[in-house]
């Protein structure tokens, strides 16, 4: 993968803060993802009964990163299908329970008492029937959570995931791995990704992220947000990840950098405009996929008054959407926005374990650099006792 920053700016004390921040996470365990690559690699061997589709009952933390990951990859590999029941909308539920023809659930939270999630479960329980030690259940929470208290009750297998990993940076753990490897992906190669990132950048191969780090934490009341511009659609549930990420992980104590995830081509026919003739003060991450696979062509077709397209006939799409990337890129760069890009030379598993580190670490670089807790989340608590006062 290929990381070009298009900024001038060195801070170099603030660089070596961050590096020796996250090292101190890394070295004392206190904070566990950075290990998940280690220690998720004992899941590689399970092996599951034949579901038609993997069914994950959780929200946030607990289903968005597998959803990144089997977004990506859904259509390039041979994968049971998965369906998320996320959000209590009782049409998005009603339809999803419609899909789900044989399916093995998953419930995952890792507090146990995720109101969303056990509400939805119980529906499930009721409208799929399920009983004591079914065997298209499985149980994904912290050890001696309600929820595992539960699993064991009901005779059901349990996974645990560590206590010191945080729900939006678990899915290298069982969150994720597990019902990835239900599904028929390979999550050694996912694992190994990561890993090999964590490992350049702890043997400061990998600089540009503490330079990119250190930008965003000292110039976060000028460019108070940053937007990820993702050329491919099927990048559309990793921005919605890393929105979590961000913006559960660096807005505390009057301090952000609010997350605005985009899909380019499609959102550059609307939030564009705002970045060419509004206010700035943005920070623009641009993701794409160098290689994509098939070679899909644009036919080289006359068609009666429509010649003005004609340029682009017989080149490939991928061409014609990394092309319109690096225009609007160039245009941004025009107007003095702060802009970096993230390149994956091809789609593949190595590369997605490594875009998943690689915005964790980012993360915990500038969290430390803010001086916030970069792994609570007290204004979420706060909105989850309010809604328990309104029953």
């Amino acid at each position: 993968m290929e990381y070009n920053l298009y900024f001038d700016y060195e801070n170099k004390k603030a660089e070596k803060e961050a590096f020796e921040n996250v090292l101190k996470e890394y070295e004392s365990q206190e904070i566990g993802y950075y290990h998940l690559p280690e220690s998720s690699m004992k899941f590689k061997d399970i092996n599951f009964e034949d579901f038609s589709e993997i069914a994950i009952i959780g929200i946030g933390g607990s289903s968005l990163g597998t959803k990144a990951i089997y977004e990506m990859i859904k259509n390039k590999f041979p994968l049971k299908k998965m369906v998320f029941l996320e959000n209590p909308d009782p049409i998005d539920l009603i339809g999803k329970f419609k899909e789900l023809k044989n399916p093995l659930f998953f419930v995952i939270s890792k507090s146990g008492k995720t109101i969303e999630t056990i509400s939805i479960f119980k529906k499930v329980i009721e409208h799929f029937k399920l009983k004591p030690k079914a065997k298209n259940l499985k149980i994904i929470t912290d050890p001696g959570s309600p929820l595992e208290k539960f699993a064991i009750d009901w005779g059901i297998e349990c996974f645990n995931l560590p206590k010191n990993v945080g729900g939006r940076f678990s899915v290298l753990s069982a969150v994720g791995m597990i019902p990835l490897k239900a599904a028929g992906a390979d999550i050694v190669s996912i694992l190994q990704g990561a890993k090999d990132f964590r490992d350049r950048f702890f043997e400061k191969n990998e600089l540009h992220l503490l330079k990119k780090a250190s930008f965003y934490a000292r110039n976060y009341k000028i460019y108070p947000v940053n937007v990820l511009f993702a050329y491919a659609t099927i990048l559309s549930a990793f921005k919605e990840w890393f929105v979590q990420l961000f913006g559960e992980s660096l807005g505390k104590n009057g301090k952000e950098i609010m997350p605005v995830g985009h899909i380019g081509s499609i959102d550059q026919h609307s939030f564009l405009q705002l970045l060419m003739e509004g206010m700035g003060h943005k920070t623009i991450t641009f993701l794409q996929i160098k290689n994509f696979d098939p070679d899909f062509k644009i036919p080289n077709i006359n068609l009666p008054y429509l010649n003005a397209t004609d340029f682009v006939n017989d080149h490939t799409f991928a061409e014609l959407i990394n092309k319109e990337c690096e225009a609007t890129k160039e245009a941004l760069l025009a107007k003095e926005y702060p802009v970096d890009e993230i390149i994956m030379e091809s789609l593949n598993l190595k590369n997605i374990g490594e875009l998943i580190m690689y915005y964790e670490i980012l993360t915990s670089a500038i969290g430390s650099l803010l001086e916030v807790n970069t792994y609570n989340q007290p204004g979420v608590e706060i909105g989850k006792t309010i809604l328990r006062n309104k029953f």
